[in-house]
């Protein structure tokens, strides 16, 4: 129906050519037309040639991925091999193999250490590395509480020096008694780890030797450890090292590399710049994840030593008011620190894990009276630190005392009244049922009903 029907009686239409100029510009156009279609054709032709050079850069990089994940593949194998190798030895004599150190890299691809490093600077944008401030008077009062035979203050480097003396004395023990079934270290092995104890003393940011990554897991870490020389080590690379051994090690091992490595470095810290490094600051924190560790490692020893200063026990009592801490782990170390000989740092931590307002348990209540009742006879002036804390228990556990307690800690406020905390303390205790008298009341109204 479409198609033009002819005429059959006229014959087939004719078509004009038109005047010549028409036809000059048809002809022109036409050529127009033509070179078109051969530059359309030859860019055609560049742009396969540019989709052929995408294609082999895609299967290049594809391939570099392949090679990436050889080459990791390969190391952990290595990794799984050296840890198999030791696990196979004996526990306390299990060394590493030297076939193995010649394959072994040094550098560590993991990208935890890469947001750990986002982590680091958002953090010390945050962090007050001002001295902290210290009352010369109280620090004075303080220092009357402090123990008359206290320990012995070592500093890291004497104790790294002991700990490498009884390694060797135990080794040479062993060999005589037991002929070769211990041994010691490879020295390829300890030249590895020299190299690493290297990096770790110039340490500032970045990735961390692999080869020092996987000594949580080995049996003999204390002795491979010592090898690295802590006691040179940055800052930055004792807050690695805490970071690592706290998040892969159980508690008891994570205890005792808190007290040989970090609670003397951080001592020696702040005695040294009256305030603590940014990156040992967060490795406390780091620490304070395996809590029980945390606190029979560091905590429970700086009490027990009898030298522990106001700006340590501020700093440090710092952390734990900050960071959330299991009321478990809190409960026990309260109970403890109570139950031990006061010193005026004391009453620090005290105070800062009872304002965790933790629901204690009646055995822990009963510890902390005593612990302040046992002052009564106690003709020394008070500390304000030591008020600060009584009226903080007051505040939080009044409910929880005895009648008798109450009684008890009525006439310690006689004996030694602040002039402006003793008042509030004893309008708390006199205002609150004590629990005995709530349970009187509960047991009244439940014989009324």
């Amino acid at each position: 129906m479409s198609k033009n029907r002819k005429e059959w009686r006229h014959g087939d239409p004719i078509k004009v050519p038109g005047a010549l100029s028409d036809q000059i510009d048809r002809d022109r156009s036409v050529n127009n037309k033509t070179n078109r279609l051969k530059q359309k054709r030859k860019r055609s032709d560049e742009d396969f040639e540019d989709d052929e050079q995408e294609r082999e850069q895609v299967i290049d990089d594809r391939l570099s991925v392949k090679i990436i994940q050889q080459a990791r593949q390969q190391q952990a194998e290595m990794v799984d091999e050296l840890l198999n190798i030791s696990q196979q030895s004996e526990p306390k004599g299990s060394v590493l193999k030297p076939e193995i150190t010649k394959r072994y890299r040094l550098n560590s691809d993991n990208e935890e250490d890469e947001q750990d490093e986002f982590d680091l600077v958002a953090e010390e944008a945050r962090y007050d590395s001002s001295e902290i401030p210290i009352n010369e008077e109280d620090e004075n009062i303080l220092k009357q509480f402090m123990s008359v035979n206290p320990q012995q203050r070592k500093l890291l480097a004497d104790i790294i020096q002991e700990k490498l003396t009884e390694k060797k004395t135990e080794i040479e023990t062993q060999l005589t008694d037991k002929g070769s079934s211990v041994k010691e270290l490879d020295l390829r092995i300890t030249n590895m780890y020299e190299q690493v104890g290297e990096i770790l003393s110039r340490y500032r940011s970045g990735k961390i030797p692999k080869a020092f990554k996987i000594l949580p897991n080995l049996a003999n870490w204390e002795q491979v450890l010592l090898i690295t020389e802590p006691e040179k080590w940055t800052a930055a690379s004792v807050y690695q090292a805490t970071r690592l051994f706290a998040s892969n090690m159980n508690a008891k091992m994570a205890q005792r590399f808190y007290n040989i490595i970090l609670l003397p470095r951080i001592r020696d810290d702040i005695e040294e710049y009256k305030k603590l490094n940014f990156h040992l600051y967060m490795a406390l924190r780091k620490a304070l994840f395996k809590s029980s560790a945390f606190f029979k490692g560091i905590i429970l020893p700086l009490c027990e030593s009898g030298t522990c200063t106001l700006r340590e026990a501020v700093i440090v009592s710092s952390i734990m008011g900050k960071t959330s801490v299991p009321m478990l782990h809190s409960a026990a170390a309260l109970l403890k620190i109570a139950e031990m000989n006061y010193s005026g740092a004391n009453s620090i931590f005290i105070r800062t894990l009872i304002e965790k307002r933790y629901a204690l348990p009646f055995r822990v209540v009963d510890a902390l009276v005593h612990h302040f009742i046992k002052f009564r006879t106690d003709e020394r002036e008070l500390p304000v630190l030591w008020h600060q804390a009584l009226l903080s228990f007051v505040q939080y556990y009044r409910q929880d005392i005895s009648t008798e307690q109450k009684q008890a800690l009525l006439e310690l406020i006689r004996h030694h009244c602040h002039v402006k905390i003793g008042p509030e303390i004893r309008k708390l205790l006199t205002e609150w049922k004590c629990r005995d008298e709530e349970d009187q009341q509960y047991a009244a109204m439940d014989d009324e009903d």
